[in-house]
């Protein structure tokens, strides 16, 4: 399979054509959106946070990668849709763990291994629920478990945190649904998935911007 072939994932597109997505491909909009409000907040409190800046260039580069495979369809922009967004799962769980929850570096790395190879399995053991959403079912389970033990630490930011993963396992939804809903919503539930990531990956920054800011 060549990296310029075309496919075909969402209820939304309807042919081959550039603009053949234009709710899904605008509401990328909500990414660039947070990583702009974030980085305002970053630079008003932690402006030399260089791990929360990294982040905060890798949501920019979410919403890039994202119009471009709702726009192109290819197999190459999806890749740009999903490095930038492993990217960023694994290096805030990485950060989240040192701060959070105050874990040597080692051992948070150790973890994060841990959660690279176990999310392919994780994924496949859950896909007959959830279908092609499935991938991001253990981020949304570290959102939960990191918000649990951090609540010990630090209740508000804590809170925070399970807030959080409760809006992203309803955007996770909405992202499942896109497919069996398509027959009574034309344009599909995708681009909602989109605009509540948008707030899901800014009010994470937030917490981690509070957290450094003491």
């Amino acid at each position: 399979m060549a990296l310029t072939d075309q496919v075909d994932n969402y209820c939304e597109r309807v042919g081959p054509e550039f603009w053949s997505e234009p709710l899904n491909a605008v509401t990328n909009a909500a990414f660039l959106m947070a990583a702009v409000a974030a980085f305002v907040f970053w630079r008003r409190k932690t402006p030399g946070d260089l791990p929360a800046l990294v982040l905060i260039a890798i949501v920019c580069a979410t919403g890039i990668g994202s119009f471009l495979f709702h726009t192109f369809a290819t197999r190459w922009a999806g890749l740009a849709d999903v490095i930038p967004i492993a990217l960023f799962i694994h290096v805030y769980l990485f950060v989240a763990l040192t701060r959070f929850l105050g874990l040597p570096w080692w051992a948070a790395l150790g973890i994060v291994a841990v959660f690279f190879a176990a999310t392919p399995l994780a994924g496949r053991a859950v896909a007959p629920l959830v279908g092609s959403s499935a991938g991001y079912v253990p981020a949304l389970m570290a959102i939960f478990i990191t918000g649990a033990l951090f609540v010990r630490r630090d209740r508000e930011l804590g809170t925070q945190v399970l807030l959080t993963g409760a809006i992203f396992a309803l955007s996770l939804a909405l992202r499942t649904l896109d497919g069996p809903l398509c027959d009574q919503i034309a344009f599909g539930t995708h681009f909602l998935w989109h605009i509540l990531n948008g707030v899901v990956l800014f009010l994470l920054l937030r917490v981690l911007i509070w957290q450094r800011a003491g």
